[in-house]
């Protein structure tokens, strides 16, 4: 493909070989969502905000041990096939983010064929990372000297898969067809853990049960409506969210009408 820049169809041309590779995987197309409609249903997300806040920070047992090293994996090989179609990936230690919004990321990405990943280490949750995390392990891949987490390579692929390729923003309607987009290239034995570290997290972060003010979350301009900027940012948990939760969230996007 030469160096991974330019158009959405760049991208998808990775993602598209990327599954034509793994007969393993789910079913679906990785350029599909763009075509499907969106119900963003509020009691879904209140409920699966319910859910993250209630959650433990650590449940771990075989079964979850063995979807997040499914999820490593998969993560690990999505990284390498778009470091081999020629986007280079660089750390970032500031802890001002790298980019202003899923615009300017996904057109300087497009632009310079440059990546730059805010590490783990820097931010990710309230405070310094603390305690287990699967995720948080070393992840063995270096760049520009810099060692990555798995977290790290998984912020990657999903800037990538998630949002550059088709423009996803980060709102909440954004952050669940970028989810839905790259849902596909996991085994289905991974979904439950790769819907907790996105779904599970964008929900709390903007229908956590902090925000709400009389039940719900008040909208811009109503009293008490706090900025996405002045939010907290979720505690990184390590759960699986339930397999209804998983279908009800592919279930929230349908065919197009017109």
């Amino acid at each position: 493909m030469g160096r991974a820049r330019g158009t959405a169809a760049d991208f998808v041309a990775v993602a598209r070989s990327y599954v034509d590779a793994h007969p393993d995987l789910s079913s679906g197309s990785v350029d599909e969502v763009p075509g499907l409609e969106l119900d963003l249903d509020e009691r879904f997300c209140l409920e699966v905000a319910d859910v993250y806040d209630r959650a433990p920070r650590l449940y771990w047992d075989d079964e979850i041990a063995g979807r997040y090293a499914l999820f490593k994996q998969a993560n690990l090989v999505q990284y390498q096939a778009i470091r081999a179609a020629g986007l280079d990936v660089r750390p970032w230690a500031d802890r001002r983010n790298p980019y202003r919004d899923s615009r300017d990321l996904a057109r300087r990405v497009r632009e310079s064929g440059v990546l730059h990943v805010f590490l783990t280490a820097v931010g990710h949750g309230p405070g310094e990372p603390v305690g287990f995390h699967p995720l948080r392990e070393p992840s063995g891949v270096v760049e520009h000297g810099v060692a990555l987490t798995h977290n790290d390579v998984f912020r990657v692929v999903h800037d990538v898969f998630g949002h550059v390729m088709h423009g996803h923003s980060f709102g909440p309607s954004g952050e669940f067809r970028a989810t839905r987009t790259h849902l596909p290239m996991y085994p289905v034995e991974v979904h439950p853990v790769l819907l907790t570290e996105q779904v599970g997290q964008v929900c709390w972060f903007f229908f956590g049960p902090h925000l709400r003010t009389a039940g719900r979350v008040p909208n811009r301009g109503e009293p008490g409506h706090t900025p996405p900027d002045r939010r907290p940012y979720p505690e990184q948990k390590v759960f699986p969210l339930s397999p209804d939760h998983v279908a009800r969230f592919t279930s929230l996007f349908k065919e197009g009408h017109g």
